[in-house]
């Protein structure tokens, strides 16, 4: 009687380990799995706007719900979305955005938008209201990002060409296994028109060593100690890292400037290897 009684807890305990380890490892495979993305290369997709916070007379801050709280939109470092609106004509028009937030900030994400006057899909952000949805279509981008592919980043951004800079950023300094070093310049006619300034200023104080930004505008205020005019060769040869098989210069801005800007760096001995434009 006491063998049988003795097989049966043993049989029992067995059964409860083996629940336990499957248990465990459902969760653990819940915990390592990266959950599924929320966008759709292919079709777009609305998104219900929760938030909107006025940055300035011409930026917005645009938060928009994902479908839990859990979810994630599901965009790799350094690609953007497009986004589907009307312009004042009530005509369609398509223009690509890159998120601020990263697949670390569950439930949803974040859009940073500059309203020129002129601007079509300018006019259909300044128009949405709390509770409108915006179509989204992504991810898009040639741009692919392994955490060590190169040792150290420049970054040269002008006006709203900063929020790609700004994701591959913080994908880089808040994973504490990249090493990655960051050197951004960033342009800007006036102090006002710095995009996203509270958030890089924070980087830049939370990462000294990792991360540097040099700001450069056309028309500084008084006791300005930044960069002032144009980005020059002089500048990028002081702010970014040298030219070497282990580093790559981003650039993002308006054409006139993308275009002056691979100029300097086809000067300084930047390889077209070293060099991307988003």
């Amino acid at each position: 009687m006491m063998e049988s009684s003795q097989s049966q807890s043993v049989e029992i305990a067995g059964i409860a380990v083996a629940v336990v380890a499957i248990a465990a490892g459902a969760a653990y495979l819940y915990l390592t799995k990266k959950p599924k993305g929320c966008l759709d290369p292919e079709n777009f997709k609305d998104f219900k706007l929760v938030e909107k916070k006025q940055l300035s007379h011409n930026v917005a801050k645009f938060r928009f719900t994902l479908p839990t709280p859990t979810s994630v939109l599901g965009l790799p470092i350094g690609q953007h979305i497009s986004c589907r609106g009307k312009d004042s004509l009530d005509e369609e028009v398509i223009k690509p955005y890159t998120p601020t937030t990263l697949d670390s900030d569950l439930g949803h994400f974040e859009l940073v938008i500059k309203m020129y006057p002129q601007g079509r899909m300018s006019h259909h952000f300044r128009e949405m209201r709390v509770g409108d949805c915006l179509s989204v279509k992504g991810p898009k981008g040639r741009f692919k990002y392994q955490p060590g592919q190169v040792r150290a980043f420049g970054m040269i951004a002008g006006g709203s060409g900063i929020t790609p800079m700004f994701q591959v950023t913080r994908a880089i300094l808040e994973n504490p296994k990249d090493r990655t070093e960051v050197y951004l310049i960033y342009a800007n006619v006036t102090y006002e028109d710095i995009l996203l300034k509270e958030e890089l200023d924070g980087l830049a104080s939370n990462y000294p060593t990792r991360f540097k930004i040099y700001y450069v505008l056309n028309q500084p205020p008084d006791h300005w100690n930044g960069g002032v005019g144009f980005v020059s060769k002089e500048m990028i040869q002081a702010h970014c890292p040298a030219p070497a098989p282990d580093i790559q210069v981003l650039r993002c801005g308006p054409p006139p400037m993308n275009k002056a800007m691979a100029t300097h760096l086809d000067d300084l001995g930047y390889t077209k290897e070293m060099q991307f434009q988003f």
